[in-house]
């Protein structure tokens, strides 16, 4: 065992001397953006994307659908056929990604919210007048000092996210007659 200890201090010491094909690697030839280079016809490093591609970064669809947004206006209404499984989607994505802030019943009550010095998450309850869209873009954005969730959730999951946030709100509201929704705590 106690010869085998120096030779795991070599192997390891080996590992911090850079190879020769790492280096390639580093170093290797490159053209920078509006430089010169000879082997096209027209001189230039920088290639005219091919016709008919389009970026990944670009959302491509009805702008209502991928922004939340037509015209600049939000969209009124969330544009996915809701049925059982998109709010069990909704349900299942807030819980994870919203639920931390805003509180399961959407309610701003929460353990993050209860320990945040800045602005408090809101109450989905609150801003229940709201289109839409609002909340779609919010997710897709961020908003305040919520940042994007748009790389944890893709847009049928945004959107079935508002449609799971208005079913919260639904549920919460106050009820014809006068009657009130039951307290967290008769739950």
């Amino acid at each position: 065992m106690r010869r085998l200890i120096p030779l795991a201090g070599l192997a390891l010491a080996a590992c911090n001397v850079p190879s020769e094909f790492l280096q390639r690697m580093e170093a290797q030839a490159k053209y920078e953006y509006y430089e010169t280079n000879e082997f096209w016809a027209d001189g230039k490093a920088m290639r005219t994307p091919p016709e008919g591609t389009v970026p990944r970064e670009r959302l491509v669809g009805a702008p209502g659908l991928t922004t939340g947004r037509v015209n600049g206006e939000f969209v009124s209404a969330n544009p996915l056929k809701l049925d059982r499984a998109v709010l069990e989607e909704g349900h299942k994505k807030y819980n994870i990604v919203c639920a931390q802030c805003h509180g399961r019943l959407g309610d701003g009550n929460s353990v993050v919210a209860e320990n945040m010095a800045l602005r408090l998450p809101p109450s989905l309850q609150d801003i229940a007048n709201k289109p839409d869209g609002h909340f779609y873009a919010a997710i897709t954005e961020g908003y305040g000092v919520m940042p994007s969730f748009s790389g944890e959730l893709n847009i049928q999951e945004r959107w079935a996210v508002v449609a799971y946030v208005r079913a919260l709100q639904t549920a919460r509201a106050p009820k014809a007659g006068g009657q009130q929704p039951l307290p967290q705590e008769n739950r």
